[in-house]
């Protein structure tokens, strides 16, 4: 089983919108290591992460993160090595259109 180290996922938000950062693959094994939040207006703004078994809809039990604040044209690092198996999901949700998530990780194949 081939490891394969990559950007997992990345996405630029729409306002008040959940949306998917990574949907693991068919067959395939993934360990997020971080993911990154930037923030590229000079307001503040607040972020959600969840994680998603088998990409069942979003639910209280599934966020790592919610209603976190990043400061105005500032980034948060958050170190995690989340396993996760086929098709299960990560979602964000930003409080404007100004945040970028980004997920590093392994890819187990």
């Amino acid at each position: 089983m081939p490891t394969n180290y990559k950007i997992l996922g990345q996405v630029a938000t729409s306002a008040t919108t959940s949306t998917d950062l990574l949907t693991v693959a068919s067959s395939t094994q993934v360990v997020v290591s971080s993911i990154v939040v930037a923030n590229r207006d000079t307001a503040a703004a607040t972020y959600r992460i969840s994680a998603a078994s088998a990409g069942a809809s979003i639910a209280n039990a599934q966020y790592l993160a919610y209603d976190v604040t990043v400061g105005g044209s500032d980034s948060t690092v958050l170190t995690l090595g989340i396993t996760l198996s086929a098709t299960d999901k990560i979602r964000v949700y930003a409080s404007n259109a100004n945040l970028t998530f980004t997920a590093f990780g392994s890819e187990i194949s």
